[in-house]
């Protein structure tokens, strides 16, 4: 194993999964991702002092730390949402191998 926070898992939510496959494919095309697991949701939060409840998908983005800016940039222009969830969780520990997929996959 290899510990380091020079990975991470980024998250997104979107509101259809066409629109999920979309942002993955953009993702992969440009290489600031090397996988992108889609996952139905269902949310419950706090939007402008109202409690809400929408059926959602969830982007988990495997990447690089350093590719963080440009994602968030990515995922701003092609999100329908005002206020996107874009949130980084560091990867602290990996198989090596797996952790150099990540590398081959992706470009800085």
């Amino acid at each position: 194993m290899n510990p380091s926070s020079d990975y991470c898992v980024m998250q997104t939510t979107t509101n259809n999964a066409d629109h999920a496959r979309k942002l993955a494919s953009i993702l992969l095309e440009t290489r600031l991702a090397a996988c992108v697991q889609l996952q139905p949701v269902t949310s419950h939060y706090v939007w402008k002092g109202e409690t809400r409840s929408d059926d959602e998908v969830l982007l988990q983005i495997k990447t690089r730390s350093s590719l963080f800016d440009r994602v968030c940039e990515m995922i701003l222009a092609n999100h329908p949402y005002e206020t996107p969830e874009i949130i980084q969780l560091p990867i602290m520990d990996g198989l090596d191998k797996y952790l150099e997929w990540i590398d081959e996959a992706t470009r800085e």
